[in-house]
Parts: C-alpha cells; structure tokens; sequence
C-alpha cells in the first residue's frame, strides 16, 4: 500500500526494493514456523505469543506481519494448501491424462498421508477443530478442500472421458470412495499406528478401479 503521509521519506529503488524482500522472508520464516507447530498442536494452538517464542522475536513484531490470530491461521491453511498441491497435485500432472493420473495422484495422496503420520494433516484436524465454528478460518479451510476435491474429481472424470472408467461411472461418487480411503488410512496409520495401512488402502484402491474400470 503506497504511504499517503505527508513529506514521505526519499527511497532510493534499490531500498525500496530490498525492504519489502526482507520483511517477506521474514513473514515466509514465520508461516513455516506456524505451520510446523500446527501440524503437532492444530491450528487452535496457535497463537501470536507461541510463534514470537518459537521466532525468537516480540509479539509485536509477529504482529506486524500478521494482525491477528485468525490471519495468523488462515496464512498457515493456505500455506499447507499450496505445499499439499506442490507434493501431490502438481507432479501427477506428469502423467498421461486418464487413470495413469489418477492413480499418480493417489499415490502422490498417500505418500503425503504416510510423511504426515508423526505431525498431522490440517485438513483432517482443521475440520474437526472448524466442523461446528463459523468463520474465516472455516472459509479457508472449505475452501483449500474443496479447491482439492474438485481436481480430484476432475481427473476421475478424465479419465471416464478417455475411456479407463465406465462412461456410466458418477465422478463425484469415486472421488468420494477415494477419498474414503485417504479417510481410513490416516485413522489406521496415525491413531491405530496400524502397519498394514497402506497396503490396505492401494488394496482398496486397486478394488474401486477394478469395480468402474471400463470393459475392453
């Protein structure tokens, strides 16, 4: 935002450059630190204090880059958002359009549930802390979920077009069942500390294709 105070200072465009560089690195540092501590204590965790302690820096100036507690957790939603599409959405765009994708995709899904095990997903913990609670938070959080749905529901619907999966086949009703499995996966790896997980949920995956697979 431009500074409307009177006889604003004289900047060089190499300060003026620099400045807003360092406090973004500055901000970046901060997110990371936020969304790390999240993932072991929920977004509810967090708080401006914690993270200047976690910093090494005032709460004041945590503050100036974050003016509250809820902007603080919403920049640590978007941030996981972004990470999660980095690790799992991007890279399977790689593979050919149709089941090759999806299947990337679902494995790219539980790679990321399985490095998730020992911290937590901000997905899952989000919406049992957000579920009953209005608010930006919530919005955030629907909204980064639904953004992922909705991809995943279009790589399945791809790959009815191309012809892998029954044309008959309801692209919202398999990604749903997908998503299941991600569900159950993450319950058994991370509550039930159950080593079969996995396998359990390629399984499982393996059996939903094989029951919409397209007849050659």
């Amino acid at each position: 935002m431009a500074d409307t105070t009177a006889r604003p200072p004289v900047r060089t465009p190499r300060s003026r450059g620099r400045a807003p560089h360092k406090g973004q690195q500055t901000k970046a540092a901060i997110i990371d630190a936020a969304l790390g501590l999240a993932s072991h204590v929920g977004l509810e965790g967090l708080s401006i204090g914690a993270i200047a302690e976690l910093m090494g820096m005032s709460k004041s100036g945590v503050f100036a880059h974050f003016g509250s507690r809820e902007e603080l957790q919403i920049s640590v939603v978007r941030e996981y958002h972004e990470r999660f599409e980095r690790e799992v959405f991007r890279p399977a765009l790689q593979a050919p359009r149709g089941l090759p994708r999806l299947r990337a995709l679902f494995d790219n899904w539980m790679r990321q549930t399985s490095l998730e095990i020992d911290s937590g997903c901000i997905y899952i913990s989000g919406a049992v802390e957000f579920d009953d609670r209005p608010g930006a938070v919530r919005d955030a959080l629907v909204e980064t979920v639904n953004t992922w749905q909705a991809a995943v529901r279009k790589a399945v619907q791809l790959a009815i077009e191309a012809g892998h999966l029954r044309p008959d086949a309801d692209a919202a009703q398999v990604a749903f069942e997908i998503h299941g499995l991600i569900l159950a996966l993450h319950y058994e790896a991370r509550f039930l500390r159950n080593p079969d997980g996995l396998r359990h949920a390629r399984t499982g995956f393996d059996n939903l294709i094989a029951r919409y697979q397209a007849q050659p």
